[in-house]
């Protein structure tokens, strides 16, 4: 029999690719907020309600819910959405285990590289390194104590924190958003173009989430980011180079940024490098480990 593994974030990119790679092995479910599945059961972070059904027999829980980062500007109500998106989510989700008398093998968690905080530095920082002091930061931080109340709570008997990098996919994220205006010819780096970008490709990612839920002896928290590091200048370089385009527009100047995106510009103008090294040693082998690898075959026609 299937163990039960229950995928929160159903309609992002992440669940969608991470569960076609767990459905041969394991009995797939989701917590949406729409039913449209045989396997999609409803909840509503707001009212606090969920259907109790999705953890009959559950055995594992991979929590990728959460309001997108860089989707609108950073209002007060549109803070206290994005916490709470990740961190009530979660609430729910203990309560309902708790209530129902259910532990759970594994729960596993997104988490974000913005853990150490969105400003350009030289440093390399590990997962011994202590959390930044910006908004994004907070909210990660949040995202992950909640995260360790599962095991601290005895509700888990691991709990693993997934600091996952910006996602390269052609289907959707930064990528996506950037294809368009290289292919017209008009793309460039924004600001000074010197901000490291962490970055991991879509395959990559989802075969980490898998490594997680196979591998019992992982515990703790892991950078999900590629070995090799890159700045949004040559990011944009390397897709353009790709693409075959050419790039000669100039960048566009953080005012302009700051202007459109307020205090979200800053998760575009700033970025450290983190290391991999964990997760490496741990067993994991990236697929696609070097940007123009991953771009070409992200690209490929």
């Amino acid at each position: 029999m299937k163990e039960v593994v229950l995928i929160t974030g159903a309609n992002g990119l992440v669940a969608k690719e991470l569960s076609k790679k767990l459905e041969k092995e394991y009995s797939v479910r989701f917590l949406t907020r729409k039913k449209k599945n045989d396997n999609d059961f409803e909840w509503d972070i707001k009212t606090g309600t969920i259907d109790e059904k999705a953890f009959e027999n559950i055995s594992h829980v991979i929590h990728l819910a959460g309001a997108n980062i860089s989707e609108k500007r950073w209002t007060d109500e549109r803070k206290k959405e994005l916490i709470s998106s990740r961190v009530d989510s979660a609430n729910l989700i203990l309560k309902t285990l708790q209530k129902n008398n259910i532990k759970l093998k594994s729960f596993i968690s997104a988490s974000g590289i913005n853990y150490y905080g969105t400003k350009t530095t030289e440093k390399i920082f590990t997962e011994k390194d202590d959390p930044g002091n910006d908004f994004l930061s907070e909210v990660v931080v949040l995202w992950e104590r909640v995260a360790d109340d599962f095991k601290e709570q005895n509700v888990a008997e691991r709990v693993v924190k997934i600091r996952t990098a910006v996602v390269l996919s052609e289907k959707d994220g930064a990528l996506k958003k950037m294809i368009p205006t290289i292919k017209m010819g008009i793309g460039s780096p924004l600001g000074t173009g010197q901000q490291y970008m962490p970055w991991i490709h879509i395959k990559d990612i989802c075969s980490i989430y898998e490594f997680a839920l196979k591998n019992s002896e992982l515990d703790g928290a892991f950078n999900a980011t590629s070995p090799e590091h890159t700045t949004n200048k040559n990011l944009t370089e390397k897709i353009a180079e790709v693409l075959k385009k050419p790039l000669f527009m100039p960048n566009v100047p953080s005012f302009v940024l700051k202007l459109i995106f307020g205090e979200l510009a800053s998760a575009l103008l700033e970025g450290s490098r983190a290391s991999s090294e964990k997760i490496q040693h741990a067993g994991f082998e990236f697929k696609f480990p070097d940007l123009k690898g991953a771009l070409e075959d992200l690209l490929k026609s």
